[in-house]
């Protein structure tokens, strides 16, 4: 298994600079990693800084809370594509999910997934706030909607990735869409057991150290 294929090199905190997005690209590159995971305003930098290489350039819009309209994550996913983006991570809008406002949510993706297009969409469910019966219903509605992943966590709400969610996500997608494992990666033991569960991306702050065995 080449896990270096699998990473999203991450740095999404909120004091994070532009050295810090600097040195996480020439990682990226470094260790060939699938792609680095930052904020909207470090995406024309990371373009910069990732010229000629390989690595993907994700953005996160909605971010961490998922509560702004459907316009405003429409607008940032269209300046995030405009400034270099290749792939899009959206958080879903977790109120609407609890209240039931189903179509609503789906609304929600399938607007943000017509501005992506072709371009990789991820949804992120933030399962540490969710029931079974919610993560799957969540599942569902980004399928409906056209995403092309769904995604854990985004690493700021009260847990991370679990293997339990990993294996309930894919159960309920199979092959239809990929899965992002994210929040609380750390080690290569960790990695390899979240892609044995079903995970086709690992989105993590710890890339090189994942790869040490």
């Amino acid at each position: 298994m080449t896990l270096h294929t699998f990473i999203e090199h991450t740095n999404l905190q909120v004091t994070a600079t532009p050295s810090a997005i600097s040195k996480l690209c020439q990682e990226a590159k470094e260790y060939q990693f699938h792609g680095v995971c930052v904020h909207g305003c470090y995406v024309s930098l990371a373009q910069k800084e990732l010229q000629g290489s390989d690595v993907k350039i994700v953005s996160v819009i909605g971010f961490p809370l998922g509560a702004m309209s459907s316009a405003a994550k429409m607008e940032e996913a269209k300046q995030n594509l405009s400034d270099g983006a290749d792939e899009i991570d959206m958080v879903l809008n977790l109120g609407w999910l609890k209240g039931q406002c189903f179509e609503k949510v789906e609304n929600d993706i399938a607007a943000v997934k017509m501005v992506v297009s072709d371009h990789p969409l991820k949804v992120i469910l933030e399962t540490c706030y969710l029931t079974d019966t919610e993560k799957v219903k969540a599942c569902e509605l980004a399928q409906q909607a056209g995403a092309d992943f769904v995604k854990t966590s985004t690493g700021f709400g009260t847990g991370g990735a679990t293997l339990a969610d990993v294996q309930l996500l894919k159960t309920t997608v199979g092959d239809n869409m990929g899965i992002k494992a994210s929040g609380g990666i750390k080690t290569h033991q960790q990695a390899e057991r979240f892609i044995q569960a079903g995970a086709s991306r690992i989105g993590t702050s710890s890339g090189i150290d994942l790869l040490r065995p």
